[in-house]
């Protein structure tokens, strides 16, 4: 009676333990560990057995790693990523196992030994992946370890090496760091398309996108079953601790728990891309007469500093229109100071004609291959007109803006853009010499100067 009594008294208490535990809340429940397993097989070694297609290990090999995730919060299913060194790790390293609530007998930072025999090896670009397996269509792939495998082959070390060390890394950086390793990143916040959302879906995958100052961006990839998948995305900047996995060859972060958030400081001063300036205006226009496809358009900058020309265009309206008949942007050049910027409608024969090739090609029709008859303006970002050549809503044919079968190139001594066209500032060949124009057809390359102002 006396032991039906203390049986009956130890299953009611363990039942009461159970049934008290209120959902992930609680700490670590007491583990047994090993001493008697020693590791034969090194995180590199085992990358060296890897093959295109997965493969069972029939070696007795033991791995020796440490425990980098945490299914806790519920952002981790199903696996254990494991690294393997303390600080400073080379190689990390997937484990599937079909096991719940793994933090409680895995711990993060704990040392862990992967007896290997008869486990599942495969390889995902970087991403080093073991477990059980499935087929597909006559193709094996890695799957979870069934449950009640998994203490056969993942065992925790009783031996206590310290607390993990993350890899302090910048986004840039992210392409160096091995895959499956933890990671610190500094001076992140959201983009500012994710600040009105939650950490995730519910019940979705979910990326949300990380920014830096300098605008780099990294995906940190949440589980709409997560405990906190409803919590607000913070709107400050900070650093996170994470796991770094990889989509492809594209780095991603997967966080623990909301404590691996750490955003305490002012989001990131605006980056002011879009600049004005009257020191860069049209320098030279060309329409050869020996040639139509070695047309070009030439721009300068007379200041003593370089320019980014994001969001700048050069627009043309062709003979007398007064709408813009074609737009070239010139997002993405930099006008260096006191230079020149060529723009080809024919880049290739460009070349070929003058010896090197133009700072940009665009297409034929542009602003860049007008017949000389056509009226050009120069706009910044703001849609401020800097510079004008012609009057736009007169056909140059016949006018002082006519530089057909020619060139008009602008004076040495004009230094910035004007909005309204002023003859005097030109100097304007064409193959009629109306209005006080010269009437010398021009030939390429000889009679003219892209990419120096003379």
């Amino acid at each position: 009676m006396k032991n039906i009594l203390l049986k009956t008294f130890g299953i009611t208490g363990l039942f009461m333990f159970i049934c008290c535990v209120d959902g992930r809340d609680f700490d670590t429940i007491a583990e047994s560990c090993t001493t008697d397993i020693e590791p034969n097989i090194t995180f590199s070694e085992l990358d060296s057995l890897s093959q295109d297609e997965v493969i069972q290990i029939y070696d007795d090999l033991i791995l020796e790693g440490y425990v980098i995730s945490s299914d806790r919060a519920g952002n981790f299913y199903n696996v254990l990523f494991l690294q393997d060194a303390m600080e400073k790790p080379s190689y990390g390293l997937q484990l599937e196992i079909d096991l719940r609530e793994s933090h409680l007998l895995f711990p993060v930072g704990s040392k862990v030994m992967v007896k290997l025999r008869e486990l599942y090896l495969g390889k995902k670009g970087s991403t080093l992946r073991l477990g059980g397996v499935f087929s597909s269509f006559g193709n094996l792939s890695i799957g979870r370890l069934p449950r009640g495998k998994v203490f056969g082959h993942l065992f925790l070390s009783c031996d206590s090496e310290g607390t993990l060390e993350p890899v302090i890394a910048t986004i840039p950086e992210m392409e160096s760091i091995p895959s499956n390793v933890l990671v610190e990143v500094e001076s992140l916040e959201f983009s500012e398309e994710d600040l009105e959302q939650t950490y995730a879906v519910s019940t979705e995958e979910t990326e949300r996108t990380l920014m830096d100052c300098e605008e780099n961006e990294i995906v940190l990839l949440n589980s709409g079953y997560a405990d906190f998948q409803d919590e607000p995305i913070p709107i400050t900047n900070g650093k996170i601790t994470a796991v770094l996995v990889r989509d492809g060859d594209t780095p991603q972060l997967i966080i623990r728990t909301l404590e691996d958030v750490n955003f305490t400081e002012e989001r990131c001063p605006e980056i002011i891309t879009e600049f004005t300036s009257n020191q860069i205006f049209i320098s030279e226009l060309a329409d050869p007469d020996n040639n139509s496809k070695a047309r070009f358009v030439e721009l300068y900058n007379s200041a003593s500093e370089p320019l980014d020309l994001n969001l700048w265009t050069l627009r043309r309206y062709t003979n007398d229109n007064t709408e813009v008949s074609s737009t070239i942007d010139l997002s993405g050049l930099i006008i260096g100071p006191e230079s020149t910027l060529v723009i080809s409608p024919n880049a290739e024969e460009f070349e070929l004609v003058y010896g090197f090739a133009p700072d940009l090609g665009v297409s034929t029709n542009s602003p860049a291959d007008s017949n000389g008859d056509d009226n050009l303006e120069l706009v910044d970002p703001f849609g401020a007109i800097i510079d004008v050549f012609g009057a736009i809503g007169e056909d140059g044919t016949g006018t002082n803006h006519e530089f057909e079968d020619g060139r008009a190139v602008r004076n040495l001594d004009v230094l910035k853009g004007n909005p309204v066209y002023t003859f005097n500032e030109w100097t304007i060949y064409n193959d009629t010499g109306e209005a006080e124009t010269i009437k010398l057809p021009q030939n390429a390359p000889e009679d003219f100067s892209p990419g120096v102002r003379e």
